[in-house]
């Protein structure tokens, strides 16, 4: 099988684990961004003191997708687990969609990106809100997961084209 790019299968198309045993730990970091939307009804229930009768569920989402972000290795089969990594996360409400919008940071001194705990932070925080509130919309979409910005490592930085999820202040 010809060497295609894909580092995480094998030359025989199997999946395998990245070595990065031999990479210097190099500060990296990564942004991510998604939304929910629902009805301006939902998101005005959900933004409510104890609105979805859960808690504060931006607070909640928030947490989750700390921990989710921090715990990517054991959620994604090949993807490394990370000591130290540091995930921030913000929760926007949007009346213009109407919704949430999600963002996350993402930073490690390790061997290998970070991209993935960002991504994988937005989705489980944006999941977390879904969780929530469906009793009060079952017909939410989550969407618009997407990498807004990496740093460091071998590729080095790279920046999603310009729009409306990408902030230059990142």
């Amino acid at each position: 099988m010809k060497d295609d790019g894909l580092t995480h299968m094998g030359p025989d198309g199997r999946p395998r684990m990245v070595d990065v045993s031999e990479k210097p730990p190099t500060s990296r970091r990564a942004v991510a961004r998604g939304s929910i939307r629902m009805t301006a009804e939902t998101l005005d229930r959900l933004l409510e003191e104890g609105g979805a009768g859960k808690g504060d569920v931006l607070r909640v989402a928030e947490l989750a997708g700390i921990q989710a972000g921090k715990r990517t290795g054991e959620l994604i089969p090949l993807c490394h687990l990370l000591p130290a990594v540091s995930v921030e996360l913000a929760l926007e409400p949007d009346r213009d969609l109407p919704g949430i919008r999600a963002m996350a940071r993402a930073r490690v001194q390790g061997s290998t990106g970070v991209e993935m705990e960002a991504l994988t932070a937005v989705s489980l925080a944006l999941l977390t809100i879904y969780d929530m509130g469906k009793a009060l919309e079952k017909g939410m979409q989550i969407g618009e997961i997407h990498l807004v910005e990496k740093e460091g490592g071998r590729s080095g930085h790279w920046r999603a084209d310009t729009g409306p999820d990408v902030d230059p202040e990142t």
